[in-house]
């Protein structure tokens, strides 16, 4: 279970930007929430297809997973309620829709927005693990570079 996760995660991975090179994780409550966001123009044909993702310079995307943490393993993957807002310099607001995919053990939140180029965007997190009512809540900033 945990090689067929961390194969998983290895594979969502590979849909970050290279640039990324800090851990982006917010730890609460035994659990790490990962999130990233990148243009979807980075992902390579192949990724985009396999997760029925539109690339485009112009198409920002947002990843959540969640993984409850337990000692001396790389944690197990949960399902979640989680919410996503994105707030930008304008002063726009707009909540990001996301969907669940799952990928053998793993589970990703998966959303896709519209951006122009040099946009800084605030991103708003709250995720509900299953089974809890513990609400995390996160946040990260992203500037994007349209080409």
């Amino acid at each position: 279970m945990v090689k067929s996760f961390v194969l998983s995660l290895t594979t969502l991975l590979a849909l970050w930007s290279a640039v990324a090179t800090a851990e982006n994780a917010t730890r609460a409550h035994g659990y790490a929430i990962h999130h990233n966001a990148f243009l979807t123009s980075d992902l390579s044909p192949d990724m985009a297809s396999r997760y029925n993702i539109r690339r485009s310079p112009h198409r920002g995307m947002v990843n959540i997973s969640v993984i409850k943490e337990k000692p001396g393993t790389t944690g197990r993957s949960v399902r979640a309620i989680v919410k996503v807002t994105a707030h930008n310099l304008r002063g726009q607001v707009r909540p990001i829709p996301l969907r669940e995919v799952k990928d053998g053990d793993a589970i990703y939140y998966l959303g896709e927005f519209l951006v122009e180029n040099g946009e800084v965007d605030t991103f708003d997190v709250e995720v509900t693990p299953e089974g809890t009512r513990d609400t995390i809540k996160a946040r990260f900033e992203q500037q994007f570079f349209t080409r």
